[in-house]
């Protein structure tokens, strides 16, 4: 897949009006629910949706298509200046999936932190909205909630489509984005640790790098940098890496910085690496990640 693709697909996302944003996030809100359901649930919002803001096809098993399935929320699972991910479980009388729920925060709730180096190389199609987000004006900012969201979202489809490690996109929902949840397969409804936090022994050190470098590998050959990448931004699920957290992907080819915060991502990782034993070299990973982009 080229990134042409991707940016039409992201476009016409972007091309949802004003009010179509509004109304939508409003329909997110967790707020707004049945008399008759409790105040952590909603009805599942699958079926108001189109079909660009569900995920790839085919649908994995655990994604519950029945109208009449009920979202509960479980719990928060990570909080941050910019989003907040909670754990919701999707069922129906005969089916149940548990999903992760990321909610980018309200105009008045949120702190961005987003740097612009990463969005360079990025358009903004509405005029109305380019000024708005040039003048941080109230609506400016729920753009902004809106385009990060919608970076994620389409990040997530395009890293899934070509076989990258990351959470299944299951739907977007306004400023919402519910995706996979990744469990710890030692612990049934606990999330997957960082590998931030992980101990891996000498050849479960080994594979984890493997794994690492062809999650890279791939990203580049799609013309891209994570921009972000830390151990913190990977799960360690039993043997196999996660890689979380795309709104800030990087146009190697657009962002006139593309290649410093690929050359950073390198660093973070391969410190991870070299102060658990294993000897890499981020100097060699970048060299062969550009190869991998020319």
């Amino acid at each position: 897949m080229k990134f042409s693709a991707d940016q039409q697909h992201f476009e016409k996302i972007n091309r949802r009006s004003t009010k179509d944003r509004s109304a939508s996030a409003q329909m997110a809100d967790w707020n707004i629910l049945d008399d008759d359901l409790a105040e952590n649930q909603r009805w599942s919002t699958w079926p108001d949706l189109e079909k660009l803001m569900r995920g790839p096809q085919p649908y994995p098993a655990f994604v519950i298509e029945d109208a009449a399935a009920m979202d509960t929320d479980l719990g928060v699972l990570k909080t941050g200046k910019e989003a907040d991910v909670f754990l919701v479980e999707r069922a129906t009388d005969s089916r149940r999936a548990l999903l992760a729920a990321k909610r980018y925060r309200s105009a008045d709730q949120r702190l961005f932190q987003r740097s612009t180096i990463y969005t360079e190389g990025r358009s903004v199609r509405r005029s109305r909205d380019a000024r708005a987000l040039k003048n941080s004006s109230t609506y400016g900012r729920e753009v902004e909630a809106a385009r990060w969201a919608d970076a994620e979202w389409t990040y997530l489809r395009m890293a899934h489509e070509n076989g990258i490690p990351v959470p299944y996109p299951v739907q977007i929902h306004g400023t919402e984005i519910m995706m996979e949840f990744i469990e710890d397969p030692d612990n049934r409804g606990v999330a997957a640790p960082r590998l931030q936090s992980a101990r891996p022994g000498p050849g479960l050190l080994a594979d984890y790098w493997h794994q690492l470098v062809e999650a890279m590998k791939a990203f580049a050959r799609l013309g891209f940098a994570h921009g972000d990448l830390s151990p913190y931004n990977v799960l360690a699920a039993g043997d196999r890496l996660v890689i979380i957290d795309l709104p800030q992907l990087v146009d190697l080819a657009g962002n006139v910085q593309g290649t410093e915060l690929l050359a950073r991502d390198c660093r973070n990782m391969c410190a991870w690496f070299n102060a658990r034993g294993l000897e890499v070299d981020d100097g060699e990973l970048l060299a062969s990640l550009l190869a991998e982009t020319w």
